[in-house]
């Protein structure tokens, strides 16, 4: 399987995905913790059928030391007793953020009300942000048709 559009072979491509990684490095290195930025790529690419997204995060969380069990069951975070307020909180407004046309309004005001228990308004703004950036690289690929699969952790960076 061949991707439509060979991202790294067009520098209209590369310069507008440049563009998303420097902003993605801004949120990596706020305090947002690394794993619950992971949680979040992790779910919003499997909402938006990103497989090569969802390969490359389930690599990299593994390698940073996530256990399979809580990656497992990062689809079922509702029902699972694995994951800690905070990264459910995180869990849920990614959920409504990903996805704005399936629920008016976007995010409510209940979702925000239970992250802002957890993060201050930096780890807000990073988890805003990666939200948006990881909806995004997953629009990207799943409209080139990425192949997924190949990844190896640390291939980007």
């Amino acid at each position: 399987m061949n991707a439509r559009l060979n991202l790294f072979g067009s520098p209209v491509a590369t310069n507008a995905l440049k563009g998303i990684i420097s902003a993605g490095k801004v949120v990596s290195d706020s305090t947002l913790p690394a794993a619950t930025q992971e949680l979040v790529k992790i779910r919003a690419s499997q909402i938006n059928g990103c497989g090569v997204c969802t390969d490359m995060h389930t690599k990299e969380a593994t390698q940073a030391g996530e256990t399979s069990v809580r990656l497992n069951l990062i689809a079922a975070w509702r029902d699972a007793t694995v994951f800690t307020d905070a990264e459910r909180a995180a869990l849920e407004m990614t959920e409504q953020g990903t996805r704005i046309a399936d629920a008016a309004g976007g995010v409510t005001d209940e979702v925000w009300a239970k992250a802002a228990k957890h993060y201050d308004e930096d780890q807000l703004a990073a988890l805003v942000s990666l939200i948006a950036l990881i909806n995004a690289f997953n629009r990207v690929n799943v409209i080139v048709q990425q192949p997924a699969g190949d990844y190896q952790p640390g291939r980007f960076g």
